[in-house]
Order: C-alpha cells, then structure tokens, then sequence
C-alpha cells in the first residue's frame, strides 16, 4: 500500500496499539478486524505520502524489500507493478490489493472502505484496467533471472558493451532514486544505446568501483545489494524474453536503514 518500509512498520505498530485497546469480545472475526484497521491506516497515511512525492528530488522508487532466500514471493508485487500503482486513487489501490492480491471478500472490502458492494468492484475493475499493461507476462525462472543479473554486474564491472548489448532490451529504461541525497539520475534513461553510452562512460571515468554484498531478490525481481564508490545501493531487474526491459537503482540511503536486517553486516 505505501511503498515504504517505515511507513509500513508504523503502521503496523500503530494497529497493534489500536488492537491492545479494542474490546476483543465484541470482535468476531479477528483478520477482518486487523485487515480493516491496518487498511484505513494506510490510506491515512497514502494522503501525506503523497504531499511528500510531489517535491521529491529526482526519481521516486518503493524502498527495495529483500526477498529470503527459502520464501520466494508468488503475489508479482514488482517494483514495477507498484509503481503502477502510484498512479491509482487510494481506494483504487486498497481495492486492487485487497481482492486481486490478497483475495480478500468483495463485502469485507466494502466494510473497510465504507463503500457498497458494486462500487468496490468499479473501483477494482478500474484499478485492474489501469496497471494490467505493467503485471509481469511470464514470471521469469529464478536460476535465469540470477544468472543475468550476474552478467549484467560483471559486464558493468568490466566495461564489456557488447555482452550488455546482448542481455539489454531495445527499450530498456533505468530508473535510480537518490532522493537528493546521493549521486542518482535525476530522470529516467530510455533507450539501449543510451544505456550502453552510459555505462561505457561510467566505466571509463571511474574503472571497477563496485562490490557486491549479496545476491537477492528484490520486490519479487532477480538483483543484488552492492556498494558502488563507496555507496550503499540495491540494484533489480524487470527481464522479459531473456533480456532487461528495466533496471531500478535504490540508492537514497532512508530507504536502504532496513538492509543489513535482510543481508548482513555491510563493510
């Protein structure tokens, strides 16, 4: 719903509190009860989210959450279907998640959001219409997804254009959100031959100046987690058809303070 780890886990304390004080034996159906408290509290809070995305510095992305290695995410929340939901009303956004995702009952949805029946489904048919185009096509398999991601760092470490060539789309798009606290894009690169300029560029000016941490799955994308030049950053991998149709760069180091959680003690 939030696209942010802190805002998420308020969120979540908050209901907790909330459920401390409630009277539990008026409550007959419990997940209900918690499902609607944590709803209304993140459509509370989507509304100063999104007074915060309107003067944001640069590319804005939803903060990376790592997958474990033994529970691999089948609910295809990609960072890029999440960013189709940015561009969803609040209600649009709880309604979509509520049902298509977690297969919540059209008249519970219509409790929490204090709406009837058939305007909950208008709100989900006209969610789904909107972000249909960006749900991935064909999940790519996880032995494939991490072997390119492993090339593409190993082709970016050493200059290689052509093999980024090879496993770049035409129309790969690269998205890095600094937050105007660290060297990021300020916009969107689109284009392979934009995207192999500037890693070649990259590369000449500055050599071989990133390490990686770990090997993981972001937001249900192959990637990894990486230091480059000294800075923290998670890099994922939309690939379709066995090329990278999207690179997303997090790299504002407020959205990377619930990494070494996920992945260790980072040198």
């Amino acid at each position: 719903m939030l696209g942010s780890v802190a805002e998420a886990q308020d969120v979540v304390q908050d209901a907790w509190l909330r459920w401390q004080c409630a009277d539990v034996s008026e409550v007959r159906n419990v997940p209900a009860f918690l499902n609607r408290i944590v709803t209304r509290l993140c459509l509370d809070a989507m509304k100063s989210a999104r007074l915060k995305r309107e003067t944001y510095i640069g590319s804005w992305l939803p903060d990376p959450l790592p997958e474990p290695d033994d529970d691999f995410r089948a609910d295809n929340l990609t960072v890029t279907l999440m960013l189709a939901l940015e561009r969803l009303s609040p209600l649009e956004r709880a309604a979509f998640l509520l049902h298509d995702v977690f297969g919540t009952p059209m008249d519970e949805i219509a409790a929490t959001l204090d709406r009837d029946v058939a305007a909950v489904r208008q709100l989900a048919s006209r969610a789904r219409r909107n972000v249909q185009s960006d749900k991935p096509r064909y999940p790519i398999a996880r032995d494939d997804g991490e072997r390119i991601a492993m090339a593409f760092l190993n082709a970016t470490r050493t200059g290689d254009v052509e093999t980024l060539r090879a496993i770049l789309a035409e129309g790969v798009r690269i998205v890095s959100d600094g937050g105007g606290k660290v060297l990021a894009f300020p916009n969107a690169i689109i284009g392979l031959d934009k995207a192999l300029r500037l890693y070649s560029g990259l590369f000449r000016k500055y050599g071989d100046v990133e390490s990686i941490v770990r090997q993981i799955w972001i937001d249900g994308l192959p990637g990894y987690v990486s230091v480059y030049n000294g800075t923290l950053q998670t890099t994922s991998f939309e690939i379709e058809d066995g090329r990278i149709a999207a690179i997303y760069k997090v790299r504002n180091p407020d959205k990377l303070a619930h990494m070494p959680a996920h992945v260790g003690t980072i040198q």
